[in-house]
């Protein structure tokens, strides 16, 4: 496993490297969605393309999962779960928080992952039982408290389509803010649960269903040694509602001011 994590971020390194060599300078003029989308094909579509290639030649077995706004993802046999481009609006706005990801899935659980954010000098990579590590050097998430941490937060894509996951996102902000020193969202939600494993965040929570987005940093996170569950404190699987990685420490009082919030499951149940 460890030469194919090797090959993995080999390969996760060179379409980071097209796609830093390609983003413009300045931000793109694109006035509606379907410019936005158009421009964004321009620079994914190779880079997918290039990622696919390198990666269906080290497991041919496997198969491709390259859908990012999928709520499910397949519970049997090999696949890889990949975005070239992860985080498209900072891509397409010539801000550095983009990252290549590539996910190998086995039987619905993340057996390796590689995170690679090319204009920010973190490769982070890890497989299951395997530890985490950043740039080469294995690392661990800090244990701090909610009054010490720097939190992040994010939605997936779609989340419109999810009013009971945006309401849930809107109270959970509105609960956490009083307790911590400050919440950011600093662009690919893969990235930032890693940054929760290498103690650069302490704690990273998101409501909606998010599974291509959440895998890699799930895998990273938990193998650093961070608490990965849903906000009810299950252990997180990809058809959860809700995703919660927080450093030792913080991660016992998140879950208490989150759980004051509610879920989109239980205010569905309400509604019915």
């Amino acid at each position: 496993m460890r030469h194919l994590l090797d090959a993995t971020e080999t390969a996760v390194r060179e379409v980071g490297a097209l796609l830093r060599a390609r983003q413009p300078a300045e931000p793109l003029d694109a006035a509606t969605p379907a410019e936005a989308l158009a421009a964004f094909e321009r620079y994914d579509r190779p880079a997918a393309a290039l990622l696919r290639e390198r990666l269906g030649a080290l497991r041919p077995q496997a198969g491709w999962w390259g859908d990012e706004w999928a709520r499910e993802v397949p519970a049997a046999g090999e696949w890889w779960v990949c975005d070239a481009t992860d985080g498209a609006v900072q891509y397409l706005s010539a801000l550095p928080q983009w990252a290549v990801t590539a996910t190998l899935l086995r039987d619905g659980a993340p057996v390796l992952a590689v995170v690679h954010a090319p204009l920010l000098g973190a490769t982070y990579t890890a497989c299951a039982g395997g530890g985490t590590r950043l740039d080469g050097v294995p690392c661990a998430p800090r244990a701090r408290s909610l009054a010490t941490a720097v939190a992040a937060t994010s939605q997936p894509p779609g989340a419109a389509g999810d009013p009971a996951a945006l309401r849930a996102a809107g109270a959970s902000l509105a609960a956490v803010l009083p307790h911590v020193p400050a919440v950011r969202n600093l662009g690919p939600t893969a990235l930032q649960a890693a940054q929760v494993g290498s103690g650069h965040l302490t704690l990273f929570w998101q409501y909606g269903a998010d599974p291509a987005n959440l895998l890699p940093g799930a895998l990273l996170a938990a193998e650093a040694g961070a608490a990965v569950t849903d906000a009810e404190g299950r252990p997180w699987t990809p058809g959860a509602a809700s995703f919660v990685a927080a450093a030792p420490g913080a991660h016992a009082d998140l879950l208490r001011v989150l759980r004051a919030v509610g879920t989109p499951e239980q205010e569905g149940a309400k509604r019915m």
